[in-house]
């Protein structure tokens, strides 16, 4: 029954972002209540802490990206031998190439030929 009342809260938080309404406790109550779902009464008020506390967009935008937000540092290779020698040359940073994306003009057709 949990993953309902959260489905129908995720909802109903989604239209009210889509429609441009501020997202509270009451308006989630109020849309589940027209759907015809019977949540437990602490479902509306989570999701709308929630939504206070965190960008709507931005969860929307990143649905597929997973783990923690900080970059995992390389560790500096470690220089062997007793010689002299200063400090160990300096890393290459590599480049992010980014993929070309062709569109359909190039193609030779559209959606709507």
């Amino acid at each position: 029954m949990s993953s309902v009342s959260e489905a129908a809260c995720s909802y109903a938080a989604l239209i009210l972002h889509d429609d441009g309404i501020a997202i509270t406790a009451e308006k989630i109550a109020t849309i589940v209540k027209a759907a015809n779902v019977s949540v437990e009464s602490y479902w509306p008020s989570l999701f709308a802490k929630l939504f206070e506390k965190c960008n709507i967009e931005d969860l929307i935008t990143n649905v597929g990206a997973g783990g923690s937000g900080a970059p995992v540092a390389a560790a500096a290779p470690v220089a062997t031998g007793g010689g002299g020698g200063g400090a160990a040359p300096p890393a290459e940073e590599k480049k992010k190439e980014e993929p070309v994306e062709e569109s359909d003009d190039d193609m030779g057709f559209s959606l709507f030929d």
